[in-house]
Order: structure tokens, then sequence, then C-alpha cells
């Protein structure tokens, strides 16, 4: 018979995951709540932050500062997928509640009040800006801007058909942030490398959305996976050769040399295994096909690495 804690696990969250696995009782609603427990989406939101930081330490010719900006950005992306996921919590609570997947999130399964929940988003946000300000003054203003689309994102569902186009603008950021934190600017690559992460996120996000297309069906919930249909895959390989084209334009722009375009290839590669095994109807494999753009993103950085090294 499973305890009080096992029958909590969200369904989504990794089978053996150390929130669910060692941390004390206590904390779990609240790590649960702050996904540390499923850590793909802030592994997803590091990776355009690394990729751009990367990138620019190259164009720029000076790698002192990349290493202190990994770590910003390692932390960042977990802190701040906390607070926007708590945010998307409380707004979505009474829908989560009606949907298989996450009707034992800490909110909808009335865990964690939603007072609590706002003071630990605000904790977190506090944090995240203590990450910011250790940039320059013109990429803590971007990182501010980004609070635009992560407040709207949660309500989009509701009325949008396609709220994953917001979602998009979200996760995608940190290839606009990486650069700046090097060059205080923007310019061509990062621009050309957030639209490529930007259709990255929009098509990973719609492989992740394929799990609750029913659930969704019947609540009225909007989102590309209802709104593509039957054409999914092939929209979905469309904006992953949209991701691979931009990216690689942007390496260009940012004079990248071949190990770079080798992680591009391996990056190209990942996203189309993952269109050939995408089955809508297979709810574990689409989840298990979203799970691993971390091994992708993983990919395209150890090229943009390996460009430094040589």
């Amino acid at each position: 018979m499973m305890g009080g804690s096992e029958r909590l696990r969200v369904a989504d969250a990794p089978r053996w995951n150390p929130v669910d696995s060692l941390a004390p009782e206590a904390w779990k609603p609240w790590l649960r709540l702050g996904r540390y427990d499923r850590p793909i989406g802030s592994w997803l939101l590091m990776w355009p932050c690394w990729w751009s930081a990367a990138l620019a330490a190259h164009a720029a010719g000076r790698t002192e500062q990349l290493p202190w900006h990994l770590l910003l950005f390692f932390v960042g992306a977990f802190v701040m997928r906390a607070a926007g996921s708590i945010w998307n919590d409380i707004l979505d609570r009474k829908i989560d509640a009606r949907v298989e997947r996450t009707k034992l999130r800490p909110l909808a399964s009335g865990q964690i009040s939603v007072k609590a929940a706002l003071a630990f988003a605000i904790a977190h946000s506090l944090l995240g800006l203590l990450i910011l300000v250790q940039f320059n003054a013109f990429a803590i203003a971007l990182g501010c801007l980004s609070l635009v689309p992560v407040a709207a994102y949660p309500l989009m569902k509701r009325f949008f058909s396609m709220p994953q186009a917001v979602f998009g603008l979200c996760f995608a950021w940190g290839a606009l942030m990486g650069w700046a934190a090097v060059f205080g600017s923007l310019s061509a690559a990062p621009v050309l490398m957030y639209w490529g992460a930007y259709c990255w996120c929009i098509g990973y996000d719609t492989v992740y959305g394929h799990q609750d297309q029913r659930d969704d069906a019947i609540i009225g919930v909007r989102s590309t996976s209802r709104t593509f249909g039957r054409y999914s895959r092939a929209i979905i390989a469309g904006l992953y050769g949209g991701a691979v084209l931009l990216v690689g334009l942007a390496l260009w722009q940012g004079g990248a040399s071949w190990p770079g375009y080798a992680g591009l290839a391996a990056f190209a590669a990942h996203l189309a295994q993952q269109v050939v095994r995408l089955d809508p109807e297979d709810p574990p494999l689409c989840l298990r096909l979203f799970r691993s753009n971390r091994d992708a993103g993983c990919l395209l950085f150890l090229g943009l690495a390996a460009d430094l090294v040589i």
C-alpha cells in the first residue's frame, strides 16, 4: 500500500526524483509547487541562456566571465521557473483539479493555500532579482521586461487557441540574456537565436500538451496540441526545422566555427528523431519525447563550448 506522500506524487514527476525520495515530508508540497520534483522546465529555460552566453563569449573573444554567467543562469533558471510555475498554478488551480495529470498539484489538491503560495512565489522572485542585478544595466532591464509575457501566459489558454505562442516568448528569453550580459546590447545573432529558440519551445510544448488533449477538450482549455490536430506532426517538424535554421543563422552571425555547427547538427538530428517517433495518442511517449529536449539543448551547448575551446 502506498504511503500518503506516495499517493500525492504528481503524475508527471519522474519515478525517482530527490524531492519525492529524499526530502522531508513537510518540504515536499512546497518543492513540488516549485517544480523541483520535475526540473525539466528549468533545464529548458536554461539552455537558451547558455547557448547565447557561449556564442557571445566566442564573438567577444573573451571567456573569463563565462563560468560566472553560466552559474548565474543555472540558478536563475531554477528560481524563476519555480516562480513562474507557482504563478501559473495559482491562476490554474481550478483547471488543474479537473485534469488527471495535474489534479495532485499542491494548490489544486488543497495542500497549500493561495496566500502561502503567493508568498513563496514572491520569495523566489526576490531571489531571481538578486541574481539579475549581478549583470549590467541593459541586461537587468531586459530581464525585467520578460515578466510581461510570464505574467500573461497562464491566462492565454482561456481564450487564445495557441497559448504556446506566448509560452515561447518566455522560455526563449535567455537567448537574448546571455548576449546582453556580455555586450550590454543586442545584435542580429541573439535575435536570430531568440526566434530559433522560440520555434523550439512551441514545438516541444506542443508535444508536451498532447498528454492532456482529451481533458483539455472536455473542460475547454486551448492549446496548440488541440489547434494543430491531425497536422500536429507536420507543424512540429516545421517548427523544429525553423529552430535549426534560425539558430544556424545566429551561429553564422556570431562567427561560430565547425564545432558549433556540429553541435547544431546533433541538435537537429535529435529533433528529427522526436518527430519520427511522435505518436500524439501515446501520452507516456509524448512525455518522454518532451523530456528528451533537455538532451537536445545540451548537444547544441556542447558544440558551442567546444568551439570556444578550439
